[in-house]
């Protein structure tokens, strides 16, 4: 195979590898009724004027399933994280006893589990145009390397390596959703 070949399919398999990857990232941010601190990685606090990760500014524990507290490294900090995790709308009612912020994870109706359900459908739906995109720009590069004299044996061959490393992420993105549905799905 020729140079130009090895990578198209090295970068394709990159971008797979990358849409995987940014699945793997919004699974995490549907919670399965399980208390997490990745439940609160999209909360930003106002931090001297700048947006900083809650995670920046407080410490977060999860001292059994249903609690996550956060212990904020400054004592004036602790109006203003509960401020931000209501602000961020993730349907958390933080509670300040004046030293920590105490969330309670409500468990989740059957009705919320199956939205959750479909979120993690569409997300992986999201995963799946990602690979047939990386598909499609590998399979035009391929077509244009034909056109500027590579042979048509070597350019079939390329065509066929990329159609596997698409059905093996499809593949792969399917198992990460049976996986997150019976969790999510799980009483």
């Amino acid at each position: 195979m020729t140079e130009e070949i090895e990578f198209i399919l090295d970068s394709t398999k990159e971008s797979m590898t990358g849409s995987i990857a940014h699945l793997e990232k919004e699974f995490l941010n549907i919670r399965a009724g399980k208390a997490s601190p990745a439940m609160l990685g999209s909360v930003f606090v106002d931090y001297y004027g700048s947006a900083t990760p809650l995670s920046q500014v407080s410490k977060i524990s999860v001292p059994d399933a249903r609690t996550i507290t956060l212990q904020p490294f400054e004592k004036n900090m602790l109006h203003v994280i509960e401020k931000a995790i209501m602000i961020a709308n993730i349907g958390f009612n933080p509670m300040n006893n004046g030293d920590v912020i105490i969330i309670s994870v409500p468990a989740l109706t059957e009705e919320r589990r199956r939205e959750l359900a479909k979120q993690a459908k569409a997300e992986s739906e999201d995963a799946k145009v990602g690979i047939r995109n990386a598909r499609k720009d590998a399979n035009t590069d391929i077509k244009k390397l034909e056109k500027e004299g590579t042979s048509e044996d070597l350019c079939k061959n390329a065509e066929d390596e990329v159609q596997n490393l698409t059905n093996s992420f499809i593949k792969k993105i399917d198992e990460l959703l049976v996986h997150k549905e019976a969790e999510i799905m799980k009483v």
